[in-house]
């Protein structure tokens, strides 16, 4: 049997939280069994009890707002427990069209993708400014680039993932998910597609973008995380090349000026052509450093692989409701299969 698991990340979410359940399908072509897991992340309000009243199979607790990116991990970590083979993950402000699910899990069905990512209409959509459409498609732009993938909409939050897929993926960021695991895909290997999705009428606004500036610096500063995290060689020999650059064009410089009969001796120039050199070295050298440590990740990361293929496997096979992710003992997860 294939069983299919919707989740939704939650802080505070009772007044749109169930709209989006209602539209939510208890049938997907393909798929024997539907759920749906609701991750409440810390809301002050009764964002869990709209879930359990709105007959949602799972709800996951945490007892403070530990931010998105954690919400999805817990998420995804409670899913595999609760067997899901394929995970699909929405926004809780019904930004996402349910009628598309379907569509998005199909690739991974016909085994032609291991994750799939919703690409919105980004120029039709009216609530986006002309400035952050703008944004919108140059961060998917620098995303494609950094991850050597071919994702229109990096930011979409629309996705669904295979088994494997979720248990290979590891969010460092604790404050969005989606372009970290979109590089994280590629540089792994993971098959990845996109397919075009619809989007609905306008709830709220983003909780996530409180500020065109914020969110661009804290995507930046993602994407040059997770590059140099997986092409460290890379990420250090583009950064020591500028320095070396500017040491090697000093230099030449200096030597053009002594052999050409200058009376000054251009020690400043010298000095600085020297500094560049030698911070260009050193940085190289730290990226045959970070690269040899990088072996040590893969291998650990192959160990944590192992690991949670064993504690999930274990906790599938236990009569009663698992507890979900690294903060288990924060929160529990709450089953409402029973009262449905």
């Amino acid at each position: 049997m294939t069983k299919l698991i919707i989740q939704i990340p939650c802080f505070n979410e009772e007044e749109t939280l169930g709209i989006t359940l209602q539209a939510l399908p208890r049938e997907v072509p393909g798929c024997d069994v539907v759920e749906w897991l609701v991750i409440d992340d810390g809301s002050v309000d009764r964002t869990a009890e709209v879930a359990l009243a709105h007959g949602v199979d799972h709800v996951v607790r945490l007892s403070t707002n530990q931010g998105l990116a954690k919400a999805f991990m817990a998420g995804l970590d409670a899913c595999l427990k609760a067997g899901a083979d394929i995970i699909v993950n929405t926004d809780a402000d019904n930004q996402y069209c349910a009628d598309d699910i379907p569509a998005l899990v199909f690739p991974i069905l016909a085994h032609q993708a291991e994750m799939v990512i919703g690409a919105r209409p980004i120029a039709e959509i009216e609530h986006f400014s002309p400035v952050k459409k703008a944004l919108q498609q140059f961060g998917s732009w620098v995303v494609r680039l950094a991850s050597d993938t071919d994702i229109p909409d990096a930011p979409s939050g629309f996705r669904a993932l295979s088994r494997e897929a979720a248990l290979r993926v590891n969010v460092f960021n604790g404050y969005t998910y989606t372009l970290e695991t979109i590089i994280q895909a590629g540089q792994q290997g993971i098959a990845i597609v996109s397919v075009p999705i619809r989007t609905n009428g306008y709830l709220r606004p983003s909780r996530l973008v409180k500020s065109i500036r914020s969110y661009i610096q804290r995507s930046i500063f993602t994407i040059l995380r997770i590059f140099m995290t997986y092409k460290p060689l890379r990420s250090f020999l583009i950064l020591g090349t500028v320095p070396f650059s500017i040491g090697v064009l000093l230099g030449i410089r200096w030597l053009l000026l002594y052999f050409g009969g200058s009376p000054r001796a251009h020690v400043p120039s010298l000095i600085l052509a020297a500094i560049g050199i030698l911070v260009g070295v050193q940085l190289w050298i730290l990226g045959l450093v970070a690269d040899l440590l990088a072996v040590n990740r893969k291998m650990l990361e192959d160990i944590q692989l192992r690991a949670r293929r064993a504690e999930i496997e274990a906790a599938r096979q236990e009569s009663d409701p698992p507890v979900s992710g690294p903060l288990a003992s924060l929160y529990p997860m709450h089953d409402n299969r029973s009262n449905r």
